[in-house]
């Protein structure tokens, strides 16, 4: 075995292997696999052109040498991201630990309880500080948040606003620049009017359904918002504020002056720069908006015990029930770094995180007064931590702070702001005062007053306390903290347990050579506004990675500031919306898109501007070509696009697919592929050869960013030669195509911080490698497939039998013995494995993808599983619902009760084949009670009386 081959790591089979696996699938060897499964006129006729992969210890000291390119300042540019100080304990624990960032999004309550815990912390800490009723479990970016509170308070107007036609949205000139931009992106397909001026001037008219304000402002004013708030309210127009979270530990919480959304960053509460993401944003609204609010909610419920359990709540996956009916397409929240930023407010706890604002603030305090001393005019009446400076000459004062390796903010030629952070000195202090001084040739000599002004006005302090549950005052020792992680982590079930065999969402190895530079200053504590010259490594290596994607695709450019697999849909239309009107048929606005396709398909085009219509699939899971005929036929003049999953997502690669994108070619339109099922395709076919335009590519799927118990997520667009222009741009650092659409996301770059990831997995595979890649997937999931034949049947296949990299079991025919696929599933976890992914895209199947990072044990251990699972349905009645299946899954607790009422045992409850005893995983609580849950709403931590049934 050569070691220093990469691949060898990545892919779970082995030489030793394939032989018994071609036997299995009934082939002579790959070659014959890939033949049958692939159709040949799609397939790509030269290897990728890309280079050899290099080994593991090469890439660390490639990365290595990249990150000493990167130029670390103080940085004290502000703009919605701040330094801030990762508790090591949380670092080490949580963000170096596969036991937290393989964990898949908690659909499986049951083996999800340490995450869902953590969330309901994030959720608890963003109610409290906003002052609001209910707070989801986190969004992508303050700005996407913040365009999600526009669209939100929009969807949620009064009728007779609605039959007025109350379109008008303010925004506050004080708004952060991205923010600013995301919003024009965001309300035009909508058809919201944006509005923007001084809020001290605006009018009230009735005109305008909502309003957005800055609290701080963007260059560090804090303004008494309850005047604003209270004449809107009497004017039936509803008010979202876009907050700093650490300024609410010291200000008066929005929500005390009745606003109805408060959204904003955690970035700042233990979360590293990292070029701009990914961090957690918030969401905080009235309970009233429960239904309406974006994103996922953790909500508390009860099991089948009556013991209290955590789920997520009401509208989880509300874009793949009400699909083009959705109002908003978010399927990602940032898990991950909610679950840190929760720590970190669980770690400090309200004392600590007094601490911190007060030393922030009175920090921001001394400079202010410092400068006054020496002449300079501070023009923020009152602050928290950024104060507004007037100079003389700006351009000097630049010459000077970045000779000392410092950023400030240049507003203009005579006024810069500076926003100080928890990281903060009093040398730090000092060596800021000697840039002002040096450049303006003052003598630093000036006695100094030792009384520091008041500058929070009385109005203005917040008065509530906040953080009083007890698991914000119970673990602030690392070794308290540490154990409670540890508590949380062992409740859930990730990938360093077992297969997550998720169709659909690609579960594969998170190589810890990819993961570690995560960790290292040098790639961490990067503003996304320094620069470029400070981010030299960055771009070095985003560029890379954008033509890396290019050749990967097939296509002309890549745009990487998507943050999320949605981000990219409504990316990728965005650049098709652009284009149509750019050749004068801004009229086009159809967009088909077949029945089978992800949920958010239809969210995204209709957040787009655009009309939804739906095509028949056959009755093999193909597109309904005749169908589709007619309809593009129907819809000529105004086709904008097809949206389509390769291979589809019914795990099936459609031969006729190049006719369909001809088709809408030759009908005006552009073909977007979801990439959500890449990785059938890298090496073997690309979304160019296809016939499509542009397509997203999902970073945590294809290309190993981990899942981090439901995101982060990155969704970068790749886009044929026609689209390139249109990618999207940033206003403050100049990115995108000459015709750029305005912003997707709130950083240049997006979560450039884990696009190392995926730079790292295809440097280190190499052509070979991901090509490679892809095949083991495909013999692995016809495997799979084969290995069942006879106890399981898959709904579709290829036109020779074959499975694309996934397929779907039907489990409809249990329903004979009283067998939901939800017993399935849930049974699943006794034998220590995560289910598939449950009724999607059909109800009453899972859908099975092995990826190709596992082990052929560990393939047949799953097989092994299913076939007793299928031993055990047929053991199971209608008439006698008390079976080992519909009583799954079995926690510890049941198992070594005293009483024992089942009709099996105990070993077969909890024990079911020997390898389990080997590695038993226990799910911490029976099923959960959803109905009761959403009759109950409970989002925050509470005491077990506030939710428990009498």
């Amino acid at each position: 075995m050569n070691t220093d081959v990469f691949a060898s790591r990545h892919i779970g089979i082995t030489e030793k292997d394939f032989q018994r696996m071609y036997e299995i699938v009934g082939v002579e060897n790959m070659e014959q696999l890939i033949y049958e499964t692939i159709p040949d006129d799609i397939r790509l006729k030269e290897p990728l052109q890309l280079p050899q992969g290099i080994s593991e210890h090469e890439f660390l000291t490639h990365v290595q040498q990249l990150s000493e390119k990167n130029k670390v300042f103080k940085t004290y540019i502000g703009l919605g991201y701040h330094e801030c100080l990762t508790p090591s304990v949380i670092k080490r624990n949580i963000l170096e630990n596969p036991g937290w960032y393989t964990a898949y999004t908690p659909y499986q309550a049951e083996i999800a309880q340490g995450r869902l815990e953590a969330l309901l912390n994030f959720q608890t800490m963003v109610s409290d500080l906003t002052g609001m009723e209910l707070a989801n479990a986190s969004l992508l970016d303050e700005s996407t948040a913040a365009a999600e509170a526009m669209a939100m308070l929009f969807d949620v107007r009064s009728r007779q606003q609605k039959k007025a036609g109350t379109v008008k949205f303010f925004v506050s000139e004080e708004i952060l620049p991205q923010t600013l931009s995301l919003l024009q992106t965001r309300s035009v397909p909508i058809g919201v009017e944006l509005v923007v001026g001084n809020h001290e001037e605006f009018d009230f008219s009735a005109d305008f359904y909502g309003a957005l304000l800055q609290y701080p402002g963007k260059h560090g004013q804090v303004h008494d918002y309850a005047d604003f708030v209270q004449k809107a309210k009497a004017n039936d127009i509803k008010v979202a504020v876009a907050a700093d979270i650490l300024s609410l530990v010291l200000l008066t919480p929005p929500g005390e002056w009745g606003v109805d959304v408060v959204v904003g960053t955690t970035q700042r509460f233990g979360i590293p720069l990292g070029y701009g993401g990914p961090h957690a944003a918030f969401f905080a609204t009235k309970e009233e908006y429960k239904r309406s609010i974006p994103g996922r909610i953790i909500g508390v419920t009860k099991d089948t015990d009556g013991n209290p359990a955590l789920r997520m709540a009401l509208q989880t996956r509300e874009q793949h029930i009400k699909r083009d009916k959705a109002t908003s397409n978010i399927c990602t929240a940032q898990v991950l770094l909610a679950v840190m930023a929760g720590m970190y407010a669980v770690y400090h706890g309200p004392n600590g995180l007094k601490y911190i604002a007060h030393k922030v603030h009175d920090h921001t305090k001394l400079l202010a007064q410092s400068l006054k001393a020496f002449g300079f005019e501070q023009l923020n009446t009152s602050f928290f931590d950024t104060i507004k400076v007037q100079v003389k000459n700006a351009e000097k004062l630049r010459e000077v702070t970045e000779s000392k390796d410092i950023n400030l903010n240049y507003i203009d030629s005579e006024t810069v702001s500076i926003s100080l952070n928890e990281a903060i000195s009093e040398s730090d202090i000092k060596l800021l005062l000697s840039c002002f001084t040096e450049s303006h040739g003052i003598k630093n000599n000036v006695s100094q007053s030792s009384e520091v002004e008041e500058v929070i006005l009385h109005g203005l302090k917040r008065q509530v306390p906040f953080l009083e549950h007890e698991v914000f005052n119970s673990y602030h020792s690392e070794t308290e903290l540490m154990r409670y992680i540890k508590k949380l982590e062992r409740k859930d079930l990730a990938l360093n347990h077992s297969m997550i065999s998720l169709g659909s969402c690609t579960m594969k190895l998170n190589a810890a050579s990819e993961m570690l530079p995560l960790s290292w200053a040098n790639w961490g504590n990067i503003h996304p506004f320094v620069p470029l010259d400070q981010a030299e490594g960055y771009q070095i290596m985003l560029k890379e990675l954008e033509s890396q994607l290019n050749v990967i695709t097939g296509f002309a450019a890549t745009s990487l500031q998507p943050n999320s697999g949605a981000q990219g849909e409504y990316a990728g239309l965005m650049t098709i919306r652009a284009y149509h009107e750019s050749r004068g048929e801004g009229h086009r606005n159809i967009c088909i898109i077949p029945a089978s396709a992800h949920g958010t398909n239809p969210a995204s085009a209709v957040m787009a501007g655009m009309k939804v219509v739906v095509t028949k699939t056959d009755e093999k899971g193909n597109i309904d070509v005749s169908d589709l005929e007619e309809k593009v036929k129907l819809h000529a003049e105004n086709l904008a696009a097809l949206m389509v999953t390769y291979p589809s997502t019914h795990g099936v690669y459609e031969s006729s697919i190049k006719h369909i994108t001809k088709l809408i070619h030759e009908n005006g339109g552009q073909v977007y592929m979801d990439g959500a099922n890449m990785n059938a395709q890298v090496g073997l076919t690309n979304p160019a050869t296809i016939g499509a335009d542009v397509c997203h590519l999902n970073l945590h799927k294809t290309f190993a960013i981990p899942h981090g118990g439901g995101g982060p997520g990155v969704g970068p667009i790749c886009v044929a030669e026609q689209l390139k222009p249109f990618l999207p741009s940033n206003p403050v650092v100049e990115t995108g195509g000459e015709k750029a659409i305005t912003a997707i996301s709130a950083a240049p770059w997006g979560s450039a911080l884990v696009c190392l990831i995926s730079y790292g997995y295809i440097k280190m595979l190499g052509a070979e490698g991901l090509t490679d890649s892809t095949k083991a997937a495909i013999l692995n999931a016809n495997y799979i497939k084969d290995k069942l034949k006879g106890k399981f049947d898959v709904l579709y296949s290829g036109e020779q039998g074959r499975a694309a990299h996934e397929m779907i079991i039907d489990c409809r025919p249990f329903k004979a013995h009283g067998i939901e696929v939800t017993d399935i599933a849930k049974r699943l976890m006794d034998y220590g494995f995560h289910a598939p992914t449950v009724s999607f895209p059909v109800a009453g199947t899972i859908m099975v993808e092995p990826t190709e990072s596992e082990s052929l044990a560990e393939l047949d251990r799953f097989c092994d599983a299913l076939d007793s699972i299928r031993e055990e349905i047929d053991e199971a009645s209608a008439e006698n619902p008390n079976n080992v299946l519909k009583n799954a899954p079995h926690t510890l607790e049941m198992v070594t009760n005293d009483t024992w009422e089942y009709p099996y045992s105990r070993q077969k409850a909890a024990f079911p084949l020997p390898y389990v005893s080997e590695n038993k995983f226990w799910p911490t609580i029976r099923r959960t009670d959803e109905a009761f849950g959403d009759r109950n709403l409970i989002c925050t931590c509470t005491p077990i009386e506030a939710y428990a049934e009498v």
